[in-house]
């Protein structure tokens, strides 16, 4: 039974309806997404958002569909729309009877009278095409559906104004053929049956409510392509195809059993690798789904089964921190060690000069490298790979890239990054943002961190620790990175501020010491190995609940603090502002839990602070976890509404959590 089912209740509350959203994706970087009360409330939001390059050259291509009902002498509208001037027309979410995911797929149920019609969206797992498919659950007699297709051709984070565009709409077998201008990847809109006509007027001035919210351009228009009609009988369904590719599949019947047995396998794959999946709560298995979303496709020259994580829908790319960061939830969790294994082979390719990319860029333009810490996760990643698959031919291979990582970071690389004479990482330039609090609007970097970082220098150890196990199990010396790490952890003292009873955030930063409390600082007792000793770790983590800790996430900086700020909204600028100085990110609760429990040895109660989550998936992105969240209670999702390593750590935390042996000595 899913945990994500509405009535009219929420189907038919607008403003409770369209804060809902929900999302298909396609395995390739291609995503489908809207709100349950069917209205476009995004620039992102549509029904076939192509990966053209994949994963990215993300490509709006269909936006909606106004859907047209007549039934026993009645007509009514299932679509709904705002427009620039506010009106609400037509206003088909009234007629919503209830909503559900089944899987990933959301699925509505409409009523005409006493007819009921069912619409479920998926997508086509590994090609850039939607499925739309209505069936007739309940009627007396037949009923007319008349599907008006609304296209578009345009970067995903655009908007478009229609004025005086002509795209070239052909008929062809079963459908329309879009060519939207002289060398644009041609759009097909398919019917398995039923008459179609061919359409060209744009429908001007949709209202985007939520970018208006976000300071950014709101009103764009679509262009009405193809016009579908058929009459459908009890139990009959007519399906929409929507796609990008040559020869897409007319079989409803078929693509709907495609989907549904991919996710089926996703869940089995999961229950046959984790012991603690029999008699997991149901919202952990719809996490498990959730965390299928962000595994995608990445070919290269030199590995066609290159392989990458989406950080978060629906803006984000791939990211080489956020990928390292969830891979453990997302792959190991979930029993998909394979896929684990050709994200780290894949990544590999990209290091350079020690440094793992913070983003992978559309189009063949050069990777970012402003990542301090990616590199390390990524040292942590391969070192929770062999842990949970003992693939020692992996470890064998990526052994030399791993110690040329650690080399030049303790030599010298990028933005100042090495090896201070305390045994310590420092790192910082003027102007560039390094560390995961990497908010940057125009030349103002939010929260520069220059100096060494706390959770820099938490990574630094346990990269060296891995690496003198790495060494050991391979039969070579680890003399070389044991010394070092016994240098950190002398040096690490340093990071204690008995005053405050807690690490210090950066020292030997521009300013000093800072001793502001940020969750930043969990990182010295999660990960495997802590320079602290156990009555400091328990501190850190007693200050982090005492200041930080928040229902689905921490804080970024505790309140009280002079740049302090409890809700995330506004323009960009006011929005950046907040991004790391309050705002409540999702994928710390995770390592807050293992941390809570390695202090507390309490794995229940470890587990109870993941249990607030939940009841977040019946809200903003549906059967996912949000990016951020306000502050201040009752701490509203923000950003993203699938988020990549909030999925991820909730998961890892979970079931390290409920392992019948606990992780930590």
């Amino acid at each position: 039974m899913s945990i994500v089912v509405f009535g009219r209740e929420i189907c038919g509350d607008l403003a409770a309806a369209e804060r809902r959203e929900w999302l298909c994706t396609n395995g390739v970087g291609g995503f489908a997404s809207g709100t349950v009360a069917g209205l476009l409330g995004r620039r992102y939001h549509g029904l076939l958002v192509a990966a053209l390059e994949p994963p990215l050259g993300r490509t709006l291509l269909v936006a909606t569909v106004d859907e047209t009902v007549a039934y026993d002498g009645l007509e009514r509208q299932l679509s709904t729309n705002r427009w620039a001037d506010g009106t609400i027309a037509p206003c088909g979410y009234r007629e919503i009877e209830r909503f559900a995911l089944d899987g990933t797929t959301p699925v509505w149920t409409s009523a005409v009278a006493d007819a009921r019609v069912e619409k479920r969206i998926w997508m086509e797992q590994g090609a850039n095409t939607t499925y739309v498919r209505y069936r007739v659950l309940r009627a007396r007699t037949a009923l007319v559906l008349q599907l008006k297709v609304l296209v578009n051709y345009r970067d995903s984070h655009g908007a478009t104004r229609g004025d005086g565009w002509r795209m070239d709409v052909t008929p062809v077998a079963r459908g329309v053929r879009v060519i939207a201008f002289d060398g644009a990847r041609p759009l097909l809109l398919l019917a398995d049956h039923g008459d179609a006509t061919t359409a060209h007027s744009w429908y001007r001035n949709f209202d985007l409510a939520v970018e208006r919210a976000r300071g950014l351009e709101a009103v764009e228009d679509h262009l009405h392509a193809a016009t579908f009609r058929a009459s459908l009988e009890l139990g009959e369904a007519l399906t929409l195809v929507l796609s990008a590719e040559a020869e897409p599949s007319l079989d409803g019947d078929a693509a709907w059993s495609r989907r549904a047995q991919h996710d089926a396998e996703v869940l089995d794959t999961w229950r046959r690798a984790q012991p603690s999946a029999e008699g997991a709560p149901i919202w952990i298995g719809r996490l498990v789904l959730a965390a299928d979303q962000f595994l995608v496709r990445r070919p290269l020259a030199a590995d066609a089964d290159g392989m990458t994580v989406i950080a978060g829908y629906h803006w984000f790319g791939d990211w080489g921190r956020d990928t390292m960061i969830a891979l453990p939830g997302l792959t190991l969790a979930t029993g998909r060690g394979e896929i684990a294994r050709r994200i780290l082979k894949t990544f590999a390719r990209f290091v350079d000069r020690g440094m793992l990319p913070n983003r992978l860029r559309d189009g063949g333009q050069a990777p970012d490298y402003n990542a301090v810490d990616a590199a390390l996760w990524y040292v942590e990643a391969v070192r929770a790979y062999h842990e949970a698959t003992r693939d020692a031919g992996l470890l064998e291979e990526l052994f030399p890239l791993l110690a040329e990582i650690v080399r030049l970071h303790a030599e010298g690389t990028r933005y100042g990054i090495r090896v201070d004479s305390d045994g310590l990482l420092i790192a910082g330039e003027p102007g560039v943002q390094l560390t995961w609090m990497d908010a940057k609007v125009d030349d103002w970097v939010v929260t520069p961190r220059g100096g060494k970082a706390v959770e820099i220098n938490a990574l630094w150890y346990n990269a060296l620790r891995s690496m003198a196990d790495f060494a050991r199990r391979l039969g070579r010396s680890s003399d070389p990175w044991g010394s070092l790490a016994d240098h950190a952890r002398t040096g690490f003292e340093r990071f204690w501020s008995e005053r405050a009873g807690h690490c210090y955030d950066v020292i030997d930063g521009a300013s000093g010491h800072d001793d502001a409390i940020r969750p930043n600082q969990i990182f010295t007792v999660s990960l495997p190995e802590s320079p602290l000793s156990l009555d400091r770790q328990r501190r850190v983590v007693d200050a982090c609940a005492r200041h930080l800790l928040t229902s689905y996430g921490l804080r970024s900086l505790e309140p009280g603090h002079a740049q302090y700020h409890g809700h995330y909204g506004g323009n960009r600028r006011a929005r950046d502002g907040a991004y790391h100085q309050g705002t409540v990110w999702g994928w710390l609760l995770g390592p807050f839990a293992l941390a809570h429990f390695r202090v507390h040895r309490d794995a229940a109660t470890a587990r109870s602070f993941l249990a607030p989550l939940a009841d977040h998936l019946a809200d903003a992105g549906l059967g996912s976890i949000s990016e951020i969240f306000d502050g201040d209670p009752p701490f509203a999702p923000a950003g993203c509404i699938a988020q990549a390593w909030s999925v991820g750590e909730t998961l890892r935390a979970w079931h390290e959590l409920s392992a019948s042996r606990p992780r930590y000595p």
